[in-house]
């Protein structure tokens, strides 16, 4: 299974939960991206807490759910950005200027475009949430 089903899965799962108002929900299966896109929407109070559970099949993710997300989706296939780009994506896939973030993967790991911006990093869009 390639990974960017992996991810995909992920953000559907978030965004079905969230839309039934689950306070909580399980992820298979798992990835290394998996994790680091989760840490980076638990940083920035998307999700709460978030477990990794290795069944040997793959693994889990069970995820604390806050309500945050309104709607969340993985950005295929994983667009090149270069720093001065974000404001046309933004555009693209978030509803206002400051609402949502953007999921890059850079060469310093996964984090939202907003940190990315900062540090002058481009980098692959791998998703979006607001």
């Amino acid at each position: 299974m390639p990974a960017q089903n992996v991810l995909a899965n992920l953000f559907v799962t978030l965004y079905n939960n969230e839309a039934r108002r689950k306070s909580d929900c399980t992820i298979l299966p798992t990835s290394k991206l998996g994790i680091e896109v989760l840490k980076t929407l638990q940083k920035d109070g998307y999700i709460g807490e978030f477990e990794h559970i290795d069944d040997k099949r793959g693994g889990k993710f069970k995820i604390k759910l806050l309500a945050k997300i309104t709607k969340c989706g993985a950005i295929s296939p994983r667009f090149k950005v270069k720093n001065s780009e974000y404001n046309d994506w933004e555009q693209q896939y978030l509803p206002a200027y400051n609402r949502g973030m953007l999921l890059v993967t850079t060469n310093q790991g996964v984090m939202s475009h907003h940190d990315a911006v900062n540090k002058g990093l481009g980098g692959f869009l791998i998703g979006y949430v607001y």
